[in-house]
């Protein structure tokens, strides 16, 4: 029998596995919250945004009998494009002993270009001619919409509104909307939620009417892939002594001769990144306005500046639509399409219920070390350039 010579706990989780490229490149909610409470109003409890870029903030803490009350602290926050999202349909689904079944979905009237490019695989060539028949339910009073949705509130439990992002508004070139299903929380039942998804139809959803600031969120997205990598870098297994034969950044015994097959246990090189994640409890700093020109004033800073900070976001470029700022990082990389969620949990912890005092929000540029926070306050300290005197 042999032995080892090092006793040590296992490199890498084991609940991630396969480790391979997801199919779900724009992020999938796979729960929302539960829907408890019937006294609220209805409500969506989830939005899509565009990750942007970090920049960082300097905030007092409030927590008293901590170390750090009363103290000034800087955060790395995250920044997040929030175009309106606009709704376009209801999907009413019935419980059954195997999980949720889809009763009946009921789209809008007008469905816009760039919900219509997501139904085609080449739009140019193809006759644009999705939902065209559909539209004409809505001729005659509608009475083949009514008997619908009628189904929805008699039979249904759980009501999911049909949103697509208008990517039209960012310079992302893309013209294909994002579509995803949000559900419906609050209400007494669920004719409460279909006449509140029915009042959304047409019409644009904003971030803040979805989350509100010192809020705790759910983030879901694909991370950044780095393609196939090898087992030190992909699991964290140590490296072999500097003289070891034929390489050290590997795993020195894959298995016993018996049974004669490696296990799925033992780590090997392959892909690494581009996997679906979802993080929780990442903090709502701010909420930004598209017509707030002063969105990064603060009582401490009363310099009016927007987000984008000097030169814009590096591989992004400004920040010209609604924008939500969370703490942390936040996964994949810029301009991927990210999934926030109303949390799944209720929050007790002093850390989680602190309201967060910013006292000053950083926007110099993020090419080198940016000195300057505006344009204004280059010029101020540069003074006029050569080439604009007469």
């Amino acid at each position: 029998m042999s032995h080892r010579k090092f006793e040590a706990p296992r490199h890498g989780s084991l609940g991630f596995l396969p480790k391979k490229r997801t199919k779900r490149h724009s992020g999938r909610i796979r729960s929302f919250p539960h829907d408890n409470d019937k006294s609220a109003p209805p409500h969506l409890t989830a939005f899509r945004g565009y990750k942007a870029g970090m920049t960082h903030i300097v905030r007092g803490v409030d927590r008293p009998g901590a170390l750090m009350h009363k103290r000034e602290v800087v955060d790395a926050v995250s920044i997040v494009e929030t175009p309106p999202m606009v709704a376009v349909g209801i999907v009413g689904y019935v419980e059954t002993p195997s999980g949720l079944r889809t009763l009946t979905t009921v789209f809008a009237e007008h469905l816009s270009d760039e919900f219509k490019r997501r139904c085609y695989k080449n739009w140019y060539k193809s006759k644009k001619k999705a939902y065209s028949k559909y539209s004409k339910k809505y001729e005659d009073g509608a009475k083949d919409i009514d008997h619908e949705l009628n189904r929805i509130k008699k039979f249904c439990t759980v009501v999911r509104v049909i949103a697509h992002t208008q990517v039209s508004k960012l310079n992302l070139r893309i013209k294909k909307a994002h579509i995803m299903e949000i559900q419906v929380n609050g209400g007494a039942d669920a004719a409460a939620k279909v006449d509140f998804a029915k009042g959304l139809f047409e019409k644009e959803i904003t971030v803040d009417s979805v989350f509100a600031k010192d809020e705790n969120i759910d983030v879901l997205g694909v991370t950044k892939g780095h393609g196939f990598e090898g087992v030190t870098t992909r699991w964290g297994v140590s490296r072999l002594p500097r003289k070891t034969h034929r390489g050290l950044r590997k795993v020195a015994c894959i298995g016993s001769w018996h049974p004669a097959r490696v296990s799925t246990t033992v780590a090997r090189a392959g892909q690494n990144g581009y996997f679906h994640r979802t993080e929780l409890n990442k903090k709502v700093y701010r909420i930004g306005k598209k017509e707030d020109t002063a969105s990064c004033k603060t009582p401490s800073d009363l310099t009016e500046k927007g987000i984008t900070p000097m030169g814009g976001f590096p591989h992004y470029g400004e920040v010209n639509e609604d924008w939500i700022m969370l703490k942390g990082a936040i996964v994949g990389v810029k301009k991927r399409p990210l999934i926030m969620r109303k949390s799944m949990m209720n929050h007790s912890s002093r850390k989680h219920l602190e309201a967060i005092d910013i006292k000053f929000i950083d926007t110099s540029s993020k090419l080198g070390h940016g000195r300057f926070q505006t344009a204004e306050e280059k010029a101020a300290f540069l003074g006029p350039l050569a080439s604009k005197q007469s």
